[in-house]
């Protein structure tokens, strides 16, 4: 492992400037902190301080993601990782990861420049500056619902989709409905095209036909069901599995827009079950993912990392919940 003497030699400095650099002093210049903070990323330096197993310095990255309030998606994963974390006496810090933090950084250098031993990210998508990083980090990080494949400094939590979506699709199979569109996610994202999958590999389990024309990509908002609810209807649907509650509740609103009533006319069905969905009307049936336990998963899987145990993947299970958005095929 380098140490600051081996990085002052490499640079032709002496160690006190190396110190300095890592260390954040204002009396040398930014460009020299910054050379030495790429070098120390380059030859693998971790301080003692990080390498220490008390105290550690933890962060989670936010980026595409809402976490202020109860009601929102990231809110809960945030809150169980801050709870397993205090139990470990870890100090968390929650940062926002925009585009511009992506591209003036390069991930190691931040994590070495602010002390950070490891770190989880949410909500990034799979084309991100980061990301591509990832292939090659020397930091433990854990990544929701995204993999890094052949990198033992990296894993994943998240939700197993198939089993929950499954288990949606015979719901609606056992109603009658065949005709069952999928508004699906964006495509840059590696849980959008599990749920695809998920959704194709269901309706042939529950011996139903997947049609191309009822399977669209949107986003995980609720505006985008407007763009794609009508098309669906014109080929038949009668029911609209979804990505998230969120485009469920688009779903429902555009579907009162044009005079139809849920599940009389189309059944619908959500995913994730966020506070929301027990308190729309009609209450939405949606695949339940607990969003507390990928928090508390996420430190799990850290911690391992952290203690050089190369763990790939933690995978939580899904449960269908019905509520009374799904009913039977209406009789022509």
């Amino acid at each position: 492992m380098a140490t600051i003497k081996d990085i002052a030699e490499r640079l032709g400095v002496a160690v006190s400037t190396v110190s300095k650099g890592l260390n954040g002093a204002s009396d040398i210049s930014d460009e020299m902190r910054q050379l030495v903070l790429d070098t120390a990323v380059e030859m693998g330096y971790t301080s003692k301080k990080m390498r220490s197993q008390e105290q550690k310095k933890v962060c989670i990255f936010v980026e595409n993601m809402d976490y202020e309030n109860i009601d929102q998606f990231g809110y809960d994963i945030i809150t169980g990782f801050k709870k397993a974390a205090a139990r470990k006496r870890w100090d968390v810090s929650v940062i926002p990861a925009n585009l511009t933090l992506q591209t003036e950084e390069n991930f190691d250098t931040y994590m070495l420049k602010h002390g950070y031993s490891g770190a989880f990210l949410i909500g990034f998508a799979l084309h991100e500056d980061w990301l591509k990083q990832l292939t090659k980090t020397s930091f433990p990080t854990v990544l929701l619902d995204n993999y890094i494949s052949n990198h033992a400094h990296t894993g994943y939590v998240g939700t197993d989709s198939f089993e929950g979506i499954q288990s949606a699709v015979c719901h609606l199979a056992s109603l009658g409905h065949t005709r069952i569109a999928f508004l699906n996610g964006s495509k840059n994202s590696m849980v959008s095209n599990q749920r695809y999958q998920a959704f194709v590999q269901s309706m042939s389990a529950c011996g139903l036909e997947p049609q191309n024309e009822l399977i669209e990509y949107g986003y995980y908002v609720p505006d985008c069901a407007k763009h794609y609810v009508p098309t669906f209807l014109e080929h038949g649907a009668t029911a609209i599995m979804c990505a998230s509650d969120l485009i469920a509740t688009g779903v429902i609103n555009e579907l009162n827009r044009r005079g139809l009533h849920v599940p009389e006319d189309v059944s619908v069905v959500g995913f994730d079950d966020l506070p929301i969905a027990s308190q729309l009307n009609p209450s939405l049936s949606t695949i339940r993912q607990d969003r507390t336990d990928l928090g508390k998963s996420a430190v799990f899987l850290l911690d391992g990392l952290l203690n050089n145990v190369a763990i790939s993947k933690i995978l939580l299970r899904a449960k269908f919940i019905e509520r009374n958005s799904t009913g039977p095929v209406r009789k022509k």
